[in-house]
C-alpha cells in the first residue's frame, strides 16, 4: 500500500491516506460562527483523504481559545453544515474534532467558569484576546455530578457535528484539553471513581467514547491521544504509568470499534506507539510531530512500512491546498506563514496558490 491508495477508516470512506490534523486557526470572531473564509478554507483542501476540522468547543465552559468555533449554538451549527456540504461538493470527507479546553482557558474567554478534574492551574499565561495575555485561572474541580453532566455535553455535541452534516467526529483526548488532563496523573489528583488509578484516570475517555459511539455510530468516532507529550502541564513522565493509563484506555475502547485512533508522538514507529496500535486493534492516524512538520518522505515511509493506515499532516496541508497533488507528483511546496497562524481574516488561510495559481 501506499499513500495514495484508498482506505476505509471505519465508516469513512477516503480516496487517500492524506490527512489533514486538526489546526487551530482562531477565524470564527466572538459568536464562533464558521463564516466564509472558514468555508472557503475547509473546500479549498477536500483533496486530502480527510479534514479534521481544528478543535470545535461542545459548550460555553470548554472554550479555550478566542476567535475558536463552537458547535453549541444553532449558529454554529448552520456554519458547520456550509462548511460540510462545500467540502462534500469537492468530493472530501471531513470529521469535527469536539475539544474541551477544560483549564486550558479563563473566564473572559468562556464566559463563566474554568473547570478541570482538579483545582490545578496550569503554569504561565493565556491569551484571551485583544493581544492580552492572563495568568490561568486556578479551575473549578469537576464534581462527580458535573463530570457526567460534561460528558453528556461532549455527545450532544457529536451529534450535533453529524446533524450539521460532518462524516463523523473526533474526541480530543490529547494535548493537555479536558480528556488529556484525566489521564494525566499531575492534572487529575481526584479521589473519586475519575481519579487515582490509571483505570480511574482512563474511565471518562471510555465512557465519552461508549456515548458517542452509541449516539452516532463507532465508525463515525475516532479519538485523538497524545501520550508522553507533556504539554500545557499535562504531564506524563512515568513510562510505565503512560503504558498503564493508555493500556486501559485502549483496553475500554477496542470494543467499540471505532474509526481510528490518531496518535501524537515524536517516534510513530516506536515501540510505545505500535503496542498501543496493537491493543486499539483499528487503524492507526499517525501524527509525527506538534512543533515539527511531517515531510512526504516521512509520511510515505510511514504507510510503505505499514506503520499505520494513514498520516495526519499540519503545516504542509495549511500551506498547500492540493498538498496530495504536489506530493504525487513530487512538487515543491509553499511554505507556511507562520505569523498568519492565529491572525484573523484571509491573509496566511485562504490565499496559499495552487500549482494552477489559483487560490481555490
Amino acid at each position: 500500500m501506499d499513500i495514495f491508495s484508498p482506505v476505509r477508516l471505519g465508516d469513512l470512506e477516503l480516496a487517500n491516506r492524506v490527512v489533514m490534523a486538526p489546526l487551530t486557526r482562531l477565524r470564527s470572531g466572538r459568536a464562533g460562527v464558521p463564516g466564509d473564509i472558514v468555508v472557503e478554507h475547509y473546500a479549498q483542501r477536500a483533496g486530502v483523504g480527510l479534514i479534521i476540522t481544528e478543535g470545535t468547543y461542545p459548550n460555553q465552559e470548554s472554550r479555550a481559545y478566542a476567535g475558536q468555533p463552537g458547535i453549541v449554538t444553532d449558529e454554529q451549527v448552520a456554519g458547520w453544515r456550509r462548511v460540510a456540504d462545500a467540502v462534500h461538493a469537492r468530493g472530501g470527507r471531513i470529521v469535527m474534532q469536539i475539544m474541551h479546553g477544560g483549564r486550558v482557558s479563563h473566564p473572559e474567554l468562556t464566559g463563566t467558569r474554568v473547570v478541570g478534574p482538579s483545582a490545578i492551574a496550569i503554569r504561565g499565561q493565556v491569551h484571551v484576546g485583544g493581544g492580552r495575555k492572563e495568568p490561568y485561572p486556578v479551575p473549578h474541580a469537576l464534581t462527580t455530578d458535573e463530570v457526567r453532566a460534561t460528558a453528556a455535553d461532549i455527545v450532544a455535541a457529536c451529534e450535533r457535528a453529524v446533524g450539521a452534516g460532518m462524516d463523523g467526529v473526533e474526541l480530543h483526548s490529547a494535548n493537555g484539553y479536558l480528556l488529556h488532563e484525566f489521564l494525566s496523573p499531575a492534572a487529575n489528583q481526584r479521589t473519586d471513581e475519575y481519579g487515582g488509578s490509571p483505570e480511574n484516570r482512563a474511565r471518562l475517555g471510555i465512557e465519552v467514547a461508549t456515548a458517542a459511539a452509541a449516539a452516532v455510530g463507532a465508525g463515525r468516532v475516532g479519538i485523538r491521544i497524545s501520550p508522553e507529550h507533556n504539554i500545557q502541564d499535562a504531564l506524563e513522565t512515568d513510562p510505565a504509568d503512560v503504558r498503564a493509563t493508555y493500556g486501559a484506555l485502549l483496553d475500554g475502547l477496542r470494543p467499540l470499534g471505532l474509526a481510528y485512533l490518531s496518535v501524537l508522538h515524536v517516534e510513530p514507529a516506536g515501540d510505545l506507539v505500535q503496542d498501543l496500535r496493537a491493543r486499539f486493534d483499528g487503524p492507526l492516524v499517525a501524527n509525527s510531530g506538534f512543533g515539527t512538520v511531517t515531510t512526504r518522505a516521512e509520511a510515505v515511509q510511514l504507510i510503505g512500512d505499514a506503520h499505520a493506515e494513514a498520516v495526519a499532516v499540519g503545516r504542509p496541508v495549511l500551506a498547500n491546498p492540493d498538498l496530495v497533488e504536489r506530493w504525487a507528483g513530487e512538487h515543491p511546496e509553499n511554505a507556511p506563514d507562520t505569523a498568519t497562524f492565529y491572525a484573523s481574516g484571509s491573509v496566511g488561510y485562504t490565499d496559499y496558490p495552487t500549482l494552477t495559481g489559483s487560490r481555490s
